[in-house]
């Protein structure tokens, strides 16, 4: 067998692999979201029937229309959206603007505690948000800001605030994540680009906004998508805070089986859960059609895959 052969037969082997390796891994993401969505669509007879894997024995348009419908009304599904959209993108804009700042410093300039102060931005990811949360609820219950407040403060519970102040500040849920994204693009960028704009005259603030900035684009798509999906996702935090603030969509799908009466099945319950489910992650599937080009683009252009 010639060696050029045995190349060729290599490649097609190591190819088959490949191929088979992506379609598993496909399969094991993409395979709850089918089940979701069949499930939406079965009877309640369907639901725990050993026949029936994905097509309904009653597939009928209208019953799934007037099925969707209902969850839609008892979920106030798009004014729950709106809301959802508006204060998971307010958020993560924030959190797009200091993590990138924060970043920018620890990666671009030398101070005395950096590397210590950059590890304790890392371990921030190990720990767990039940440590911080009584800590967390206390400070923004009694806000004093640093006891400069008397009479004990203000009551953020309740309100946006303790998102904003979070996110502005760098210290929100996984900006140890987002600085260490920034931190790493900004200390690769040449220092010939800094140099050359401070003999131009600009400033510290002006290259960075001008000069450095926009060659970030990429870590910036990929911070804020990251900050968006896991703001939309969040009912831990949002529920501590929150506490009949505005309503958003993690709440109406946790108070979706509330509005059917005890007695329905077991098996529509399961309907209705998995319905809403669906409907909950319906807006991140649309927002990952019209973005994943340029999310995979930016993931491979930040390294973050190794």
């Amino acid at each position: 067998m010639s060696a050029v052969l045995k190349r060729r037969l290599a490649g097609l082997s190591w190819s088959v692999v490949r191929s088979v390796l992506l379609i598993g891994l496909c399969f094991l993401i993409v395979n709850p979201v089918f089940i979701k969505l069949t499930t939406t669509i079965m009877t309640e007879k369907d639901i725990f029937d050993p026949t029936v894997q994905w097509v309904p024995r009653d597939l009928s348009l209208t019953r799934i229309a007037k099925h969707y419908a209902e969850v839609i009304r008892n979920m106030g599904y798009f004014r729950n959206t709106l809301n959802s959209l508006v204060f998971s993108s307010i958020i993560s804009l924030c959190q797009l603007f200091s993590c990138t700042i924060i970043g920018y410093g620890l990666g671009r300039y030398q101070f005395r505690g950096r590397g210590l102060l950059f590890g304790l931005v890392v371990f921030t990811l190990v720990v767990p948000p039940q440590m911080i949360t009584i800590p967390l609820f206390l400070n923004f219950r009694y806000f004093d800001f640093f006891g400069l407040l008397k009479d004990g403060g203000f009551d953020l519970i309740g309100t946006y605030w303790p998102f904003l102040l979070t996110a502005l500040t760098g210290t929100g849920g996984k900006n140890g994540l987002f600085i260490f994204i920034a931190r790493q693009h900004f200390r690769g960028m040449p220092k010939a680009l800094e140099e050359s704009a401070y003999i131009d005259g600009a400033g510290q603030f002006r290259t960075f906004w001008q000069i450095m900035l926009p060659g970030a684009g990429p870590i910036l798509l990929v911070i804020f998508l990251f900050s968006f999906v896991w703001q939309w996702n969040d009912i831990f935090y949002t529920s501590t805070f929150m506490r009949g603030g505005l309503y958003l969509l993690p709440f109406a799908l946790r108070d979706l089986p509330g509005k059917y009466h005890w007695s329905v099945s077991t098996e529509f319950r399961t309907i209705v859960n998995n319905t809403g489910m669906f409907l909950f992650i319906l807006p991140l599937l649309i927002l990952y059609v019209f973005l994943q080009r340029y999310f995979i683009e930016s993931i491979e252009r930040t390294g973050i895959v190794g």
